[in-house]
């Protein structure tokens, strides 16, 4: 029996919406064809016909959880993300969460096009905390480097914060990153000689 376009194009968002829990709770290399179309509900066969390779599956399993990421925060102030960011909830739903803190550690040995989708992620990312601390600030916006600093950070935070076996420590590097981000926003950077301050 035919498929409706529909029917077609909700069983690609479903395939998309499995293989992208499933890569962030195992890995995209813990993440096998099996479990994939298990997840879907779907053949080898039909999980091969819409994708070609379990390479190109996540490559568009990544864009679209970064771009239902986006979706999810937008609109959202700056305190109102990092609440949710740096929450114990976030921190335990590793499949329903941040893509860029599951997979971060995969990329290295990733396949290039894996590794450029996942880049654009970042670049989202960047894009969207880099607003939310503008205005937060009451700026127009930020500099690259805030951008970049706020985004390390807060991915840096939220891995610390699932690899250490000690409760009481993960919530504490959760709440002092949070903490300080709403406190002072725009941390100093060192400026060494030549940069606006004199040499000694």
């Amino acid at each position: 029996m035919r498929v409706s376009k529909e029917k077609a194009a909700e069983n690609r968002a479903r395939i998309l919406s499995e293989a992208g829990r499933l890569f962030r709770e195992r890995g995209i290399a813990g993440t096998g064809v099996d479990a994939l179309a298990e997840a879907a509900g779907l053949t080898h066969g039909s999980l091969y016909s819409q994708f070609g390779s379990k390479e190109q599956l996540a490559v568009e399993a990544l864009a679209a959880t970064f771009r239902r990421s986006r979706e999810t925060h937008e609109g959202k102030d700056f305190a109102a993300f990092l609440d949710h960011y740096l929450s114990p909830r976030h921190r335990d739903a590793i499949g329903q969460g941040c893509g860029i803190a599951a997979l971060c550690a995969d990329m290295p040995r990733g396949a290039s096009a894996v590794r450029s989708s996942f880049t654009g992620g970042v670049r989202g990312f960047l894009d969207s905390v880099g607003t939310k601390l503008a205005s937060h600030r009451g700026e127009a916006e930020t500099t690259e480097e805030e951008r970049l600093a706020a985004a390390a950070s807060l991915v840096g935070a939220l891995l610390l914060a699932r690899a250490v076996d000690d409760p009481e420590l993960s919530d504490r590097l959760l709440a002092a990153t949070k903490r300080q981000w709403l406190a002072s926003p725009s941390p100093e950077v060192p400026v060494g000689p030549g940069e606006g301050q004199p040499a000694r």
